[in-house]
């Protein structure tokens, strides 16, 4: 269902505490004329946001009484091109709670500047979002791993160092991104949905490009269990923005780097079509953090 564009936006007016650009309020505040100021998500507790990764968009249409508008239209988020992701913010009701998700993301290998990464986490921040879920394709670096199974992050290992560090609260030891407490019983809730999940570690890598075989090798010496081009810039703005924030990798390929030969090339068909598969999984994390 596509929302309706008949009134005029609403001027949002953010709080002392969410200090988002003025562009992203004022974005906020045609989302809010849109229909989500009448869903009931600008009084919900907690107010959740998803962005969907990958594979995953088609989740928006598990939601009660679901409407949707293009992000470009917002005149704040850049237009999404990468395969299997819509680019729509969308927002309805899962047990009786209002949800906002962003159906895909803008990645740095699409040639954007690096302050873009992180608009959607802006907007989000803007409508009062307080809890965050963060999902996202990746390829499976762990012994033991399978195709479909859920990573629900622990930590990062970010090998492209851009700008969103800036967002990073500077002080002695290391920053907490992740919610320890909502990333347990996220993995309890995906677990009894007949999911398989567990904790780990993800690798931020620029792409477009597949990793290498030695870019395996040295990413399972670093402790990495599995590697994405996408979730640190948001997850680290969002923890500045204060959310609590859980992230979670759903495998799409194996890394076999010692094998003789390589098994037939991944594409981005064959990893929307392997995201997907964790979709039961994912809405009954979406589920628990609506608690």
């Amino acid at each position: 269902m596509t929302a309706d564009h008949d009134q005029p936006p609403e001027r949002f007016q953010p709080g002392p505490a969410t200090a988002v650009p003025p562009a992203a309020a004022e974005a906020a505040g045609r989302l809010l004329a849109a229909g989500l100021g009448r869903s009931g998500f600008p009084e919900a507790r907690p107010r959740l946001g998803v962005i969907l990764g990958t594979g995953l968009g088609g989740l928006i249409e598990r939601l009660e009484g679901e409407q949707s508008v293009p992000g470009n239209q917002l005149g704040w988020l850049p237009r999404a091109t990468a395969l299997g992701h819509a680019g729509r913010v969308a927002w309805g009701h899962c047990d009786g709670r209002c949800v906002v998700m962003l159906q895909g993301r803008v990645h740095r290998y699409e040639g954007h500047p690096a302050e873009l990464l992180t608009r959607g986490v802006e907007l989000l921040a803007a409508v009062g979002v307080d809890r965050l879920l963060v999902t996202n394709a990746a390829g499976g670096i762990a012994n033991g791993l399978t195709v479909g199974e859920i990573v629900v992050l622990e930590d990062h290992v970010d090998l492209v160092r851009g700008r969103w560090l800036a967002a990073a609260p500077t002080r002695q030891g290391s920053p907490t991104c992740y919610d320890e407490a909502l990333s347990r019983a996220a993995v309890i809730a995906a677990g009894r949905a007949g999911a398989l999940c567990r904790r780990g570690i993800y690798a931020y890598m620029l792409g477009p490009s597949y990793e290498t075989r030695a870019e395996y090798r040295m990413l399972r010496r670093f402790g990495v269990d599995v590697v994405g081009m996408s979730t640190v810039p948001e997850v680290v703005l969002a923890r500045h923005r204060g959310m609590q924030v859980v992230a979670a990798s759903v495998v799409t390929n194996i890394a076999r780097p010692d094998r003789a030969m390589d098994d037939a090339a991944t594409d981005g068909e064959e990893v929307c079509r392997a995201a997907a598969t964790a979709a039961d999984g994912i809405w009954a994390i979406i589920r628990q953090l609506l608690r």
